[in-house]
Order: structure tokens, then sequence, then C-alpha cells
């Protein structure tokens, strides 16, 4: 059995208004599934400069398996502010490492080895990281138990319709929240005003495992044929929300992994993306009443 579980894609500093913090949601993915006793790996690319080499020291700190490759490029930043309410708003810098991610023969190895991977549109907005994602998941072998997760994640103007397309086209998990749905319905002319109605042909059209559609504090749901799962937003007092997209998507691959149904599934990852809000930065430790839930 594979059993690897690989986030790729942007690996970078979130600079805070407090001081910077390891960001990037592979990252964040990775180390969330990573508490659950899983395997887990970042993928991406670093600068040979200062900030890179003190990713490889937190990602190290934190016991974070990981293939970064050290480029010619800068090691990406991400300017972040929160608003009054502690929502994100980022000024994601362009021309950086993790733009420029190879396709190696390591890679290669990887992805024959591979479970799960979770895949973003961010890291695809240059061609030559682009080229390696999609070529990680041509790589990886087809079975059922495999989850190829497109956590569409769109910032800025980073992201095509063909983007958005082939990506759904090779996923099999497609993870999306209710303002990102909108743009996509938007981009692609999907008719009807009802979220969940986009939703079922979404889930249709590109024959998806299941579609999770996040809404805030308005709950989340888990569409598969057939069956939906709806979870209520716990009410936390929120520290800031960075990272608590990518710890759900953690919690929830790691149940399915582990056996658990959709709705026990759906309810830890609700139960840690909460936890993470009351938590400042992407990567805070899970307590460990959440961990002992998957041992």
């Amino acid at each position: 059995m594979n059993s690897i579980i690989v986030g790729m894609g942007e690996a970078l500093w979130d600079v805070l208004p407090e001081g910077k913090k390891i960001g990037g949601a592979p990252a964040n993915f990775a180390y969330h599934v990573s508490q659950f006793g899983f395997d887990s790996r970042v993928v991406s690319a670093v600068g040979n400069d200062a900030l890179g080499d003190e990713i490889l020291e937190v990602f190290k700190e934190k016991q974070l398996k990981h293939q970064l490759q050290v480029v010619n490029y800068p090691t990406g930043t991400v300017q972040v502010t929160l608003d009054s309410a502690g929502i994100p708003l980022y000024e994601i810098k362009e021309g950086v490492a993790w733009d420029n991610i190879p396709f190696t023969d390591d890679l290669k190895r990887l992805a024959l080895s591979t479970r799960a991977f979770c895949f973003g549109s961010l890291a695809q907005r240059n061609e030559v990281s682009r080229t390696s994602i999609n070529r990680f998941l041509d790589t990886m072998p087809d079975g059922d138990g495999q989850l190829k997760i497109f956590d569409i994640n769109l910032r800025q103007g980073f992201y095509t319709k063909e983007i958005i397309r082939e990506s759904c086209q090779r996923c099999n998990v497609l993870k999306i929240n209710d303002e990102e749905l909108v743009a996509i319905s938007r981009m692609f002319g999907y008719p009807g005003i009802d979220l969940q109605d986009k939703c079922w042909i979404l889930l249709a059209k590109y024959n998806l495992k299941m579609l999770i559609l996040t809404c805030g504090t308005n709950g989340s749901y888990v569409f598969t044929p057939g069956v939906v799962s709806f979870q209520e937003t716990p009410r936390v007092p929120v520290a800031d929300t960075v990272g608590a997209g990518d710890s759900f998507t953690a919690a929830f691959c790691a149940s399915l992994l582990k056996g658990k149904s959709v709705p026990e599934a759906h309810k830890l990852a609700v139960e840690v993306s909460a936890y993470v809000c009351t938590q400042s930065g992407a990567m805070p430790e899970l307590p460990q009443v959440l961990k002992d839930r998957l041992s």
C-alpha cells in the first residue's frame, strides 16, 4: 500500500503584523497530517538565502519531512494583514522559488509511493511548478484508495479558467469555499443561484469522489454521489484564521485514510479547524484529545 501523504506547492514566509511565520498551504497540510501519525512530505522550492535556510530549520524543528529543492530564485514571502474580523488579506510576491519547483527523479519516486496528494491553484501560476504538479499527479498510481485533493485556494489574480478546469479533471476530491464557488460559477457560466446546485454540477461534471464546500461561520458541506454531510461551524474566540482551511483538509484526509466515514471525517475536520482558529499562526500543535481521535 502506498502510504505517503504529500502537500506540494508554495513554501514561504507569512509576514504578519506580529512578525513572520512559516506559511504556505502545502506545509500547513503536511504538518497537520503528520500530527495524526502519517508519513507526510512537503514538496516545494526555496532560495539559496537566509529565508530559505530558516524554512529548512523550522521544518526540522517541527520534524516535518520535506523535499525542498534549492533554486536560483528568492524564497517566497507574503505580506499578511488582518481585517477587523481577523480575516487575512494577502500580498503574494512573484518570481520566487516556489514558482520554480523542478520535477526530479526523486519526485518521480515519491509520486509512485504517494497515497494522498494535496495541491492548489496558487502554485500553478508559473508554468514550471504547474508542469511539476501535473507530472506528479500523472505519475501517482491510480487506485481506489488514492486521494488527489484540489484545494482551490484562489489568491489575487493568480489563476485561469484553464488551470481550474485541468486541476478539476485531475483531482478526485475538490475543496472550495463559498466565495470561490461563486467566482468559479461565474467563470464557467453555471446556471442556478443555489450553491448546492452548483456543487452537484461540479461533482457530476468532473466525476469526483467528493466535494467539500466551506462557508465560514455558516458551516460546511461534503457532497458525495447521493449523500450530503453538513456540520455547523463552532463558535470559538478567533486569534486568526490563517491555515484553518489547510488543517480542515488535513484532518479530513487523515480520517478517510484511517477508514472513518465521511460524516466522521467531516466532524473531526471542523473541530480541528476551529481549534486552529483559536491559535496564532497556521501550524499550532493540536491537543492530544484531537490527535487521539484517529489513534
